[in-house]
């Protein structure tokens, strides 16, 4: 993955959920790119084998266990990256669950609790707390992880109910934020793949329904690769997207979206 460019030399990036799927291959492109990137995810073992991984690739990483719906592992995801760095400048906000897939009558509270704490409160929350250690570099970027279907919920109304709602709470998000935060000299964004084959979205990219509704509906006729989402994180964390915030950029093949 050697580059040319290395347009995020000597910044410092933090991205949650990053040992899999699309939050490894935007770790390795922010990496790749020229950042020093603090990989975490919820389990030691998993951010030990993805630091490592990076790290054979020759770049620079280290690793932070963090579940992003406790208030204490935020903390100290940000408190070991202040205390080793002085700060950070860009942060990925990637993590997400959806421990019952099904329709939105059929959710429980436990669940529909669940899924907002970490979808949408924990993003928020992370990026409040982060702000301070971010503004004060000059160059803070922070991005969100949405989905298409945040803006077409009712494509996923039978397995994605209460995830595709949190979904469409960060595009909101993202705009109020990048509103308040203009003036301090920080751009928030926001990305929504559309159906990306990882091991998280398989429930969906790997139904017979789905395919039928990939090669009808997508102009490319083809799933998402999580690295082609890590370009566009990347640019959004640069100096190349400088005058670019409050936006939900959708990534999804040439499917429509709207809301």
């Amino acid at each position: 993955m050697a580059r040319l460019r290395r347009s995020l030399q000597g910044r410092v990036a933090v991205v949650t959920a990053s040992t899999d799927g699309i939050g490894f291959s935007i770790a390795q492109r922010l990496a790749v790119d020229g950042a020093h990137v603090v990989v975490s995810s919820r389990k030691q073992k998993n951010v030990d084998t993805a630091v490592e991984k990076l790290k054979t690739e020759g770049l620079s990483v280290s690793g932070v266990v963090c579940h992003v719906g406790k208030k204490e592992d935020r903390e100290r995801l940000i408190g070991n990256t202040v205390a080793e760095f002085g700060g950070f400048d860009i942060l990925i906000s990637n993590a997400a669950v959806n421990p019952d897939p099904g329709r939105i009558m059929n959710c429980t509270e436990a669940v529909w609790d669940k899924i907002f704490n970490v979808n949408v409160k924990s993003s928020f929350f992370l990026a409040k707390e982060a702000i301070p250690h971010m503004e004060k570099r000059g160059k803070a970027s922070v991005i969100f992880v949405s989905s298409l279907m945040g803006y077409i919920p009712n494509y996923a109304k039978d397995v994605l109910g209460a995830y595709a709602l949190s979904k469409t709470a960060l595009l909101g998000l993202t705009k109020l934020m990048a509103l308040e935060l203009g003036p301090r000299g920080v751009r928030v964004n926001c990305i929504c793949p559309g159906l990306i084959e990882t091991r998280f979205g398989e429930a969906i990219t790997k139904d017979e329904r789905a395919i039928k509704f990939m090669k009808h509906n997508c102009p490319l006729q083809r799933n998402g690769q999580p690295e082609e989402m890590a370009g566009l994180a990347s640019f959004l964390a640069s100096d190349d997207s400088s005058y670019i915030t409050g936006e939900n950029i959708v990534a999804a093949g040439g499917l429509q979206s709207a809301l």
